[in-house]
């Protein structure tokens, strides 16, 4: 069994910021890449920000200069600093991540809102 996590949503006003986590836990063997998507009402889930097992980083051209992303490996656990946070950030966040735990197959957390008031 595995679990994957996120907390840290919550309430903002604009030009705030917030940091998300994201854990796995359960029979794992190793992680590959970790991500971030969102979804807005109405809207797509679309990929916020990526890291691969080697560090390698990738952002939405919307979030670029203003989120982080990091994991911490030793934790299985994958972050999201966000700042200079803006009213059309809000949506719901969920972490995607990609594991080998009796096969390799992609999980995902249940989701954590962010809402960001003007």
């Amino acid at each position: 069994q595995v679990q994957v996590v996120e907390s840290g949503g919550g309430l903002v006003q604009a030009g705030g910021s917030l940091r998300l986590s994201c854990g796995a836990s359960g029979s794992i063997l190793s992680i590959n890449g970790m991500a971030w998507y969102r979804q807005a009402p109405g809207k797509q889930r679309e990929l916020v920000a990526s890291i691969s097992s080697t560090g390698s980083t990738n952002y939405a051209d919307s979030v670029k200069g203003r989120f982080t992303i990091s994991r911490d490996n030793a934790k299985n656990t994958v972050y999201l600093q966000m700042n200079s946070l803006k009213s059309e950030d809000t949506a719901v966040y969920y972490c995607n991540v990609l594991l080998v735990a009796g096969g390799i197959r992609v999980y995902w957390g249940q989701g954590t809102q962010v809402t960001v008031s003007p």
